[in-house]
């Protein structure tokens, strides 16, 4: 049954990122447009391969008749790190630029709200809630001269440990490494001490033993080959990692309003084929990661598998007293009262968990 869903999945995949290259000779013939687009943490993630290069680079110069031509890159070959991501678009220094709310919520608080650790059980919840923010989000990035033009999830943010755990009660005392504020909050509330380090550094981390576990997505993982040096997979998503495409704003309103037109159409397929991808690559990785061939299409299988740990039935429960009385407490502090105010009445509806103040 399982992999009868995969595949479902994967046949609706395919057909979304059919949708932009059929749509050659939208706009007429014009001058060129030369656009720098920065968008993954590596170049061979399917969030990349499938997606930003068919839809964004190849499929805005088919839409265009070659009138946009999009230079894409991964982080790595542009020397980006992640937290600067922000700064790049709202200097010029590129047009468009996609990463992690939480990596960039430096910047604007605002942005870690969408996807606070143990919030959004379900993917399909996630989207809601990036749905629901969007708006909200740009009120703050245009007062910088940014604009968020889509949202998409990486697969589930799990647990790679090279330690045997059986429950959340087994991270007591262990160093994780974090991916944002949040999770660092929810890792303290179960007894873990959160590290922060840079998502390139986490292998060799992991390999030395100066951490324990780390947090990523099923499929990322694998693509980082954290497999090599860790042992156990919980698979209970602990996040989406929910990630936005930025613009910057005088660019993006300058453009010709046909060429607009375009891109948004582009963005919209964009966020559509990347929310899908979101669920395949998460089972994907999972399969991947632990041996399950049969499920395994899009990442690496491992020749070594690790250890599944499938969450106990409290844990649900256990994370959602910690969002409440951690995590989100955390969150306003960091981000300020107004964004409890928001929190209640745009993302409390999605999630049933109200934020009280003093809390």
């Amino acid at each position: 049954m399982k992999a009868f869903k995969l595949s479902i999945a994967f046949a609706a995949l395919s057909a979304c990122l059919q949708v932009v290259p059929a749509m050659a000779q939208a706009v007429a013939a014009g001058p060129k447009l030369a656009v720098q687009a920065i968008t993954q943490v590596t170049g061979n993630m399917p969030q990349y391969t499938a997606v930003d290069v068919p839809l964004l680079r190849d499929g805005m110069a088919s839409a265009t008749g070659g009138r946009v031509e999009v230079t894409l890159s991964a982080w790595p070959e542009r020397n980006v790190n992640g937290p600067e991501v922000l700064r790049l678009v709202r200097s010029g220094q590129v047009d468009i630029a996609a990463a992690p709310l939480t990596t960039v919520s430096g910047d604007v608080p605002m942005l870690d709200g969408v996807d606070l650790a143990g919030m959004n059980p379900d993917i399909a919840q996630a989207r809601r809630v990036a749905d629901a923010m969007m708006p909200v989000a740009n009120i703050e990035l245009e007062k910088l001269g940014i604009k968020l033009v889509a949202t998409y999830p990486f697969s589930g943010q799990m647990l790679f440990c090279r330690k045997p755990i059986a429950t959340l009660a087994d991270l007591k005392g262990l160093k994780v490494r974090t991916n944002g504020p949040s999770s660092a909050d929810l890792i303290k509330a179960l007894g873990g001490q959160p590290v922060s380090l840079a998502f390139g550094e986490v292998y060799t981390a992991l390999e030395r033993g100066t951490v324990d576990c780390g947090i990523t997505g099923s499929g990322s993982g694998n693509s980082v080959k954290w497999p090599e040096v860790t042992t156990h997979l919980y698979t209970m998503p602990l996040s989406w990692s929910t990630s936005g495409y930025f613009v910057n704003l005088a660019w993006w309103n300058k453009l010709d309003p046909t060429i607009r037109a375009e891109f948004e159409k582009t963005f919209s397929a964009i966020q559509d084929a990347q929310w899908k991808l979101g669920v395949v690559a998460t089972a994907d990785g999972v399969a991947c990661n632990v041996g399950r061939a049969d499920g395994c299409k899009l990442a690496t299988l491992m020749k070594k598998p690790m250890i599944e740990v499938i969450a106990q039935p409290d844990a649900a429960a256990v994370v959602k007293k910690d969002l409440a009385e951690t995590v989100l407490p955390g969150w306003v502090k960091r981000c300020g009262d107004r964004c409890g105010v928001i929190y209640n009445q745009v993302i409390a509806p999605i999630t049933g968990i109200t934020y009280t103040a003093g809390k």
